[in-house]
């Protein structure tokens, strides 16, 4: 089995799509999705070549979507392996009503919630998380160690408090401040209201400031 990495993605689903090309969800635009409407028919009938063509365009920002939301490289694999597979196994009752990227977002991020939730089950505290943000490099002048000393042990910090959010708390704050996306994108993705989204948004937001506020 083939397994991608967050910045050099080989195949995404074992052994069936190839090497991806680079390309960026964050300018998706109507010319865009028309080219990804007719790769889509043309998988719809068949043709599993149009398919990958879709995984190129796709799996490294829906890797590094599942990556923030799971905390882990591995899982991150795992939960992109399966999306792609079940989007594959569902292509026949896309309609089109939403762009492929849109849709290939939210079947990424459901699947990030259920194992968040799975993972809250064994433990409230991501130390998997923790531990990959903690190697992060740190840009700051190197002739400052106590700077870079607090630079980590705050990203530790906020490590720990987003593992302590719920899930759909976690996702929703990630999907908005990180991913950029509207709230009226993340109701979507998520199946709710944008009302509701926006209360999941500040009830996140309000406990990670209750959390840190000895930090400011």
């Amino acid at each position: 089995m083939l397994t991608p990495s967050v910045e050099n993605v080989p195949s995404t689903v074992a052994g069936v799509f190839p090497r991806p090309a680079s390309r960026s969800l964050e300018r998706h635009d109507d010319r865009t999705r028309a080219a990804d409407a007719v790769l889509i028919r043309q998988a719809q009938h068949g043709n599993l070549k149009a398919f990958e063509e879709l995984v190129r365009h796709y799996d490294k920002a829906v890797l590094r979507l599942a990556f923030h939301l799971t905390g882990s490289e591995q899982d991150a694999q795992d939960v992109c392996q399966e999306a792609f597979l079940n989007a594959y196994r569902n292509l026949s009752n896309f309609r089109f009503e939403c762009s492929f990227y849109t849709w290939i977002y939210r079947i990424v991020t459901n699947q990030s919630l259920d194992w968040l939730r799975r993972r809250r089950a064994r433990t409230s505290v991501s130390r998997e998380e923790s531990g990959v943000l903690s190697n992060l490099p740190d840009h700051r002048p190197a002739n400052n160690p106590e700077r870079g000393l607090a630079a980590r042990e705050l990203r530790l910090r906020i490590a720990r408090e987003l593992g302590k959010l719920s899930p759909r708390e976690r996702t929703v704050f990630h999907l908005r401040h990180h991913q950029q996306m509207k709230l009226r994108s993340v109701a979507a993705m998520l199946n709710t209201t944008e009302g509701n989204a926006r209360h999941i948004l500040f009830r996140a937001t309000r406990k990670l400031r209750a959390a840190l506020a000895e930090l400011r």
